[in-house]
């Protein structure tokens, strides 16, 4: 079965959308509302009648795009699927007059599905292809629209999908790793050590990690990895960096889940670790309240996205479908609007490469993002910091982007 690739790492205004009259390559474009407070993700709802799968295309305007979703693929797929249609749904509902038709796609969550979706969806003629949700689809129809010469924006979180013309907007554990040390060091913290899981998304984050530090002149004292149940043999191991009055560092990178983080808290506690010498850090997989209520975290900071945005855009989506949106349809309301937006703006030269990745980006329902020339993409990420068993804000999401792309 094919890996969902969602906010929790398992493998992003009421009333009209203030939209920008004109855009630039250095200005922002403003489509709807950002920032706020975390708040875990939203269970996967189970679908909603009104939009059963193979539901029709959305719109009527001269520009078309496609929307491709695993409409009928494996069953959590699906129904974060019909989420998605129905966000970007509602994207085009709350967008004055837009000019688009969306031609939605049904990929059946493979390659093979996304393939003769994304070749329909040319023959139809879409402009710009925006899904689909899995890695392996992602590529597939990559390939098929790269061929045509159309973009990509697909929501997958797997980095290695990207590459020019195919563009990812999902939530990427890099901007995540970056923002976090980038704070780290600002507070001035000097050496960090990592206790890392060994699972495919540990895999990532520990390059990220040690990228990040070097970058920042972060001190490494020391890595450790551990499997399923072997957090307390790690934790011995790195005892003497991160345990005991004179640790060797000032900083424990911990990017763990909810679920597995007591037991991780345990070891740690066994082993003489105090968070009040040791800053433990994360990334936005902390993003749950179960986390901020765990001791040995007391005082840590994460890098999240800033989420009032997410929680007005999961009302207006109750008001509308009567269901709970997935924390990753905002990820389908944003690209549909930034198509929308593109569209009305930019005129002929609205899915090029040098608009699509306008340095300057856009600010959507989870705060600012830009697409890079790579195909990854860029975050406005505000720090919580745990205290009193919640999050809170301990450095706020950026308003802008730097005008260098940096």
């Amino acid at each position: 079965m094919a890996r969902l690739d969602a906010f929790g790492r398992r493998g992003l205004l009421k009333g009209s959308l203030a939209v920008a009259t004109t855009l630039s390559l250095g200005g922002c474009v403003s489509f709807g509302p950002g920032g706020g407070r975390a708040v875990p993700p939203v269970a996967v709802p189970a679908a909603p009648p009104e939009t059963p799968a193979g539901a029709p295309g959305l719109g009527n305007g001269p520009v078309k795009v496609a929307l491709l979703l695993p409409l009928t693929g494996p069953a959590q797929g699906a129904a974060v699927a019909t989420s998605m249609r129905n966000a970007a749904e509602l994207a085009l509902a709350e967008f004055q007059n837009p000019d688009l038709t969306v031609i939605v796609k049904d990929d059946k969550g493979t390659a093979d599905g996304a393939r003769d979706a994304a070749t329909e969806a040319l023959a139809e003629g879409a402009e710009l292809i925006i899904g689909p949700l899995f890695a392996g689809s992602v590529a597939a129809a990559g390939q098929v629209a790269r061929a045509a010469g159309r973009p990509v924006i697909a929501f997958s979180t797997d980095a290695s999908v990207a590459t020019r013309g195919v563009y990812l907007i999902g939530f990427l554990p890099g901007p995540e790793v970056e923002r976090v040390i980038e704070h780290a060091v600002a507070q001035g913290r000097r050496s960090v050590a990592g206790l890392i899981p060994e699972t495919t998304y540990g895999n990532v984050v520990e390059v990220q990690f040690r990228e990040a530090a070097a970058r920042r002149g972060l001190r490494v004292a020391g890595v450790e990895r551990y499997a399923a149940g072997g957090a307390a043999a790690a934790v011995a191991r790195l005892a003497p960096a991160i345990g005991g009055a004179q640790p060797l560092a000032d900083t424990l990178f911990l990017p763990e889940t909810a679920d597995n983080l007591p037991a991780v808290a345990q070891a740690l506690q066994g082993a003489g670790f105090n968070p009040a010498r040791v800053k433990p850090i994360g990334t936005a997989i902390w993003n749950d309240p179960r986390v901020a209520r765990i001791p040995a975290l007391a005082g840590g900071w994460y890098a999240a996205p800033d989420q009032t945005g997410f929680q007005a855009f999961a009302g207006r989506y109750r008001a509308k479908f009567n269901s709970e949106p997935t924390r990753i349809a905002s990820l389908a309301y944003d690209a549909v609007s930034y198509a929308a937006a593109l569209s009305r703006t930019q005129g002929s030269q609205r899915f090029t490469e040098g608009v699509l990745t306008n340095p300057s980006g856009a600010a959507g329902t989870d705060g600012l993002f830009r697409l890079k020339p790579d195909g990854t993409n860029e975050r406005g990420l505000a720090v919580f910091e745990i205290r009193n068993g919640a999050a809170v804000v301990a450095s706020p999401a950026p308003r802008s982007f730097g005008v260098s792309g940096a």
